[in-house]
């Protein structure tokens, strides 16, 4: 407006979507649940020493796991003030120098302080989730995390992140698979190895499932939504049958099973344990 550019007019025309108190984009470009285009017009109006953080810094480093229409998080020092909007979540805490960086442009919150905030956050299994996806992206790691939560004894959220770095497993392969291997453990079952190779007797590579108890040769898989394509129905089926041919037992689980049926779905499992593996059948290397 300073340059002629805009008008007050135009802005209140139809070819401009007002985000923020003066931040506005064009409608060409406006999708409501376009959660990197909320963390654009928010990094505008964040005051000195802020940064975007928590799972929208997560998602801002690849992690992804955001609902639509999840607010913009952002960590501000405990004196800025920030003027409070629908779509923002402002938390404040302390926040030195090396807390904070750029990704593509925006100031956001480093990935171990990421990760170490996410860790402290209940609930713990969303916690998890988060950690989980940070670590399967390569950005930060387990060591890296826990140096970094050693220097911060006091900090709140402490006994939830110690418990958080126990259960977190860089091999997990999605948000699913890590809420099914908690859904096992907090049922009391043994912890599976995650992303494990199956071989047949002769040694020969069958494929890899989600979660496995190799010594009882039982397959845990996430089954997330149906392929209509018919080759890939077909190559379903037959890494279904190797399996069984190789002398393993599957047990597949959906997001209802998960998430709406989680003690059924340990029941079933705990069953697939109890029966004896064919001692006759393929190694469970």
């Amino acid at each position: 407006m300073a340059d002629g550019l805009l008008t007050w007019t135009m802005l209140r025309g139809r070819a401009w979507q007002r985000l923020l108190p003066d931040v506005y984009v064009h409608r060409a470009g406006h999708q409501s649940d376009d959660h990197r285009l909320w963390c654009e017009a928010v990094a505008l109006v964040l005051p000195p020493g802020a940064a975007i953080a928590g799972l929208s810094a997560a998602y801002l480093w690849g992690a992804g796991g955001l609902p639509a229409g999840a607010p913009v998080t952002v960590v501000l020092p405990r004196a800025a003030r920030m003027r409070p909007h629908a779509r923002v979540s402002v938390t404040r805490s302390v926040l030195a120098d090396d807390d904070l960086t750029t990704q593509a442009g925006l100031p956001v919150t480093t990935t171990v302080r990421t990760a170490f905030d996410l860790a402290r956050r209940p609930p713990r299994t969303d916690a998890v989730v988060a950690v989980d996806a940070l670590l399967r992206r390569r950005v930060v790691d387990l060591p890296t995390l826990r140096e970094y939560a050693a220097a911060r004894s006091g900090w709140p959220g402490l006994p939830q992140l110690r418990e958080v770095l126990a259960l977190a497993d860089p091999l997990a392969g999605s948000p699913m698979e890590s809420r099914l291997r908690l859904l096992l453990l907090d049922a009391g079952l043994p912890p599976p190895a995650t992303q494990h190779d199956v071989h047949d007797a002769a040694g020969r590579f069958v494929c890899r499932v989600d979660l496995a108890y190799p010594a009882r040769r039982v397959a845990v898989e996430y089954e997330g939504t149906p392929s209509r394509e018919p080759a890939q129905v077909r190559q379903e089926a037959s890494r279904f049958q190797a399996l069984r041919a190789a002398g393993w037992r599957v047990v597949r689980c959906t997001a209802d099973d998960v998430l709406r049926h989680p003690a059924r779905t340990a029941r079933m499992v705990a069953g697939a344990l109890r029966v004896r593996p064919n001692p006759r059948a393929a190694s469970p290397h």
